[in-house]
């Protein structure tokens, strides 16, 4: 049972979280932690403090204690997974996640928007580390599978099909430069590529509309000029 002082301080610690003051959050929080008030919620709420004010190693240590009084904390376990994707610690990032969603799988049931865009952006942040070294099929893994839970995120999928286009999938590469062009027209650079691609499969008539279309909208884009250039 939770005394009338420890309520006081706690219903504090809370006022500052929510309000996103989390250096006036981290030392109410620690306070209540030395005071006995160790629940998982403050642990986790200490993390994401500590997490925001960039002190990565003590939130990781946060978010584990969190995991430690209650294994099915999904919440500290995704914050966890981030926590240790940027530390570069990618391997146990995966892992972490793998906890964080297993209660998902066990459950049908949909994770909101926020916790579906905080996870694409931990496999993209994953299949950058792959892609940086040179673990192309891996990485194109995770492109997918961020792209699963935000299918709208076209920056996501210039990054899916230029793996493919360096992987010579050129095919698959295509489909996803098309695909971006439908649900973003005016991502220019995204069109670029989609006309240089178009070029090395001898469609210029194609490759010739996608460089005129990106110079209507900036006239000064030297890289669709010099390739209209190179057209002609």
């Amino acid at each position: 049972m939770i005394d009338e002082r420890l309520r006081l301080h706690l219903h504090q610690a809370k006022e500052h979280y929510a309000a996103g003051e989390y250096a006036q959050a981290e030392p109410l929080l620690l306070q209540l932690i030395r005071d006995g008030a160790d629940f998982p919620d403050v642990y986790n709420m200490l993390g994401v403090s500590l997490h925001t004010l960039g002190k990565f190693t003590a939130a990781q240590q946060a978010f584990e204690e969190a995991l430690r009084r209650n294994p099915s904390y999904t919440e500290a376990a995704l914050n966890l997974a981030v926590t240790y994707n940027d530390m570069g610690k990618y391997e146990q990032a995966k892992q972490a996640y793998a906890r964080a969603v297993a209660p998902v799988k066990a459950e049908p049931r949909q994770l909101d928007p926020f916790a579906k865009g905080k996870i694409a952006n931990l496999h993209a942040a994953t299949a950058e580390a792959y892609a940086g070294s040179g673990l192309l099929e891996e990485a194109i893994a995770e492109y997918r599978r961020a792209l699963e839970l935000g299918p709208t995120f076209v920056d996501l999928r210039a990054r899916l099909a230029g793996a493919l286009r360096d992987l010579d999938r050129k095919d698959e590469a295509l489909t996803e430069y098309e695909q971006i062009r439908s649900e973003a027209p005016t991502f220019l650079q995204a069109r670029i590529h989609l006309g240089v691609l178009y070029f090395s499969l001898a469609r210029r008539d194609d490759a010739r509309r996608e460089f005129e279309f990106v110079l209507q909208q900036n006239p000064t884009s030297k890289s669709a000029q010099l390739y209209l250039d190179l057209l002609k």
